[in-house]
């Protein structure tokens, strides 16, 4: 079992980019890892709820459904 830390740099302005380090540290705990989130510069503005909430990945599931799937495996974030 390894620990990885996925670093988030993307805000609302780019939601595909913004939804990355959540998808792989969802991906990652599926594979029995130990991720992290660390999120820097305009990524730390997701975690507002209103904003979590619109933001709508492409080809991943809404970032409030990751992050509720994060916060429940009790996955670090760190902002």
């Amino acid at each position: 079992m390894a620990k990885i830390l996925y670093v988030g740099t993307a805000g609302s302005d780019d939601p595909t980019r913004a939804g990355f380090p959540f998808n792989f540290a969802l991906g990652a705990l599926e594979a029995g890892h130990q991720p992290e989130i660390f999120l820097a510069g305009e990524a730390g503005y997701v975690m507002k709820e209103d904003v979590a909430a619109a933001i709508l990945p492409v080809g991943m599931p809404t970032l409030r459904e990751m992050l509720d799937k994060v916060v429940e495996h009790r996955v670090p974030i760190y902002v």
